[in-house]
């Protein structure tokens, strides 16, 4: 099921900051009351090896984020103590260690679930008379960007060996706020500063015909 032009979903889920707090954040009301996007991302686990490599990713452009008034957040299904444990894992042993913006602990797997990110599937075991989970029912490395509606306006979901590019996220981004400023939209490989085009024939036709 693809949340994209729909609303996220309004569900509180525990989170853990930098400094040790758990607490509680509600991503669709992040990006509502705060009027801001919110690009969400989950990976499979913590204390793992490609995982470490994005969060730091995102963190090294956490500044860009917001300065487009993006709200960056991390989620898996660990524990918040176990998010706490590793944030104060330095780089070199593979932690997470600098890190600043929130990670969400999805540890009963309710936002997951209802998202359909999970690796597992329930099949029945004749022996136990009973249906079993299959896979290691963790998610898979999805991402969402939210717009300041609550409306989705992006997501994509890779396997787990697969790292993200952050820099698409941002490329998403300015896309989108052009799209919203000006009544544009943006041709393929857009990026900020170039040309976009009006959504008629006239405007498609002009467009091609200059490059």
């Amino acid at each position: 099921m693809s949340f994209v032009g729909k609303q996220f979903p309004n569900i509180e889920v525990n989170a853990m900051s930098d400094l040790g707090d758990t607490f509680k954040i509600n991503v669709l009301s992040e990006a509502v009351n705060n009027k801001k996007k919110v690009l969400l991302f989950w990976y499979p686990k913590d204390f793992t090896f490609v995982c470490p490599t994005e969060l730091h990713a995102f963190q090294e452009a956490l500044a860009e984020f917001e300065k487009r008034n993006v709200k960056v957040i991390g989620a898996s299904c660990d524990t918040p103590e176990v998010h706490f444990a590793w944030l104060n894992t330095s780089k070199n042993d593979g932690g997470i260690e600098g890190v600043t913006y929130p990670i969400l602990a999805d540890c009963n797997r309710n936002l997951a679930r209802i998202l359909g990110i999970l690796d597992s599937r329930e099949i029945y075991d004749e022996t136990a008379d009973a249906y079993l989970l299959e896979g290691d029912d963790v998610t898979f490395r999805a991402t969402y960007l939210i717009d300041e509606t609550g409306k989705v306006f992006h997501e994509s979901i890779n396997d787990m060996p697969l790292g993200r590019n952050v820099k698409e996220y941002l490329r998403l981004v300015d896309a989108y706020t052009h799209v919203q400023q000006h009544g544009e939209v943006c041709p393929a490989n857009w990026e900020e500063g170039k040309e976009a085009m009006h959504a008629d024939r006239k405007g498609v036709a002009s467009y091609l015909a200059s490059h």
